[in-house]
């Protein structure tokens, strides 16, 4: 989703609250998430987890920042590793499957 449709889904990313279930709480949708981006993210040496609503990105040697949402997430992602993350990256999807 681009910037601006974004702005018309309200004050929160379009990622929050995607929830199909009622039994499922924003935290663990959060947490869920965080698990699944971690699959990328531990090729660039780095770890998402949720805190107090937001997500904290850290990288092995112990630097960190607060990601207020995923939209967020893969920009930082880049800043912390110093390196382009892409999560669409062919090389990246094979390693993925591989390990599974």
């Amino acid at each position: 989703m681009c910037g601006l449709c974004g702005a018309f889904a309200g004050s929160d990313h379009w990622t929050a609250g995607t929830s199909t279930g009622g039994s499922v709480t924003p935290t663990a949708e959060r947490r869920a998430h965080a698990a699944c981006a971690n699959e990328v993210l531990r090729l660039y040496g780095l770890r998402l987890d949720e805190w107090a609503g937001r997500f904290t990105l850290r990288s092995r040697t112990g630097r960190m920042t607060v990601v207020e949402h995923l939209g967020a997430l893969w920009p930082e992602a880049e800043k912390l590793a110093g390196q382009p993350c892409d999560p669409l990256d062919p090389a990246v999807i094979e390693r993925i499957e591989r390990s599974r």
